[in-house]
């Protein structure tokens, strides 16, 4: 009954992650920040040198708790930061969230795994996970941009991957992840505010 109630809140958490994401998006919009990028600087300043480390922080949490879909936020990087500053604070932050998130998988096992994956994903992967070749398939879904990672980072802290190799396979592939989905969000919406603009 309690598992029940935590995954019905952090569903309802993620609800509201999505409706004040549009509320935001349809409040910038409303500003010209999508239009003007002089707007949308003029915002960040408000927030000074916090500002990169108010993204970070946001990164880092959104992976343990996914409250905004998580292509929104790197989009979002990008489109505050610019694409190489943009680029290196949504690294930084799903690197470091990825870190924590395993921690958290190693230390609660099921319990929080429970919580966070569905019984239909953790049925697909957990014949998969002790298997030899589960480290290079990690590897290449990390790599990939569409994988759902959250969830394959606490799948993975069940295994006898060691640390090391965890670290190793985020470090080195979320950069081309990251980079593809960053582009891919920041085009679609720029093609998307211009339809509606039209």
């Amino acid at each position: 009954m309690k598992l029940y109630l935590v995954k019905l809140i952090l569903k309802g958490v993620s609800i509201l992650g999505i409706l004040l994401t549009i509320w935001a998006v349809f409040k910038l919009y409303q500003m010209g920040a999508f239009s003007d990028s002089k707007v949308l600087i003029d915002l960040l300043k408000g927030y000074g040198i916090w500002a990169p480390l108010i993204f970070i922080l946001i990164q880092i949490i959104q992976v343990v708790i996914p409250i905004l879909p998580g292509g929104v936020s790197l989009a979002a990087g990008v489109v505050m930061f610019g694409p190489w500053w943009g680029f290196l604070y949504n690294y930084i932050g799903i690197v470091l969230g990825s870190l924590a998130l395993f921690w958290l998988g190693r230390r609660f096992g099921h319990r929080i795994i429970d919580v966070f994956v569905s019984e239909q994903t953790l049925q697909k992967y957990m014949h998969k996970l002790d298997s030899k070749g589960w480290h290079i398939t990690f590897a290449l879904l990390i790599f990939s941009p569409i994988a759902p990672d959250d969830t394959l980072v606490l799948l993975t802290s069940l295994t006898k991957m060691t640390w090391r190799e965890f670290t190793l396979i985020i470090v080195l592939g979320k950069p081309l992840s990251i980079f593809a989905y960053s582009l891919a969000m920041l085009y679609g919406a720029d093609w998307l505010m211009r339809l509606i603009g039209n």
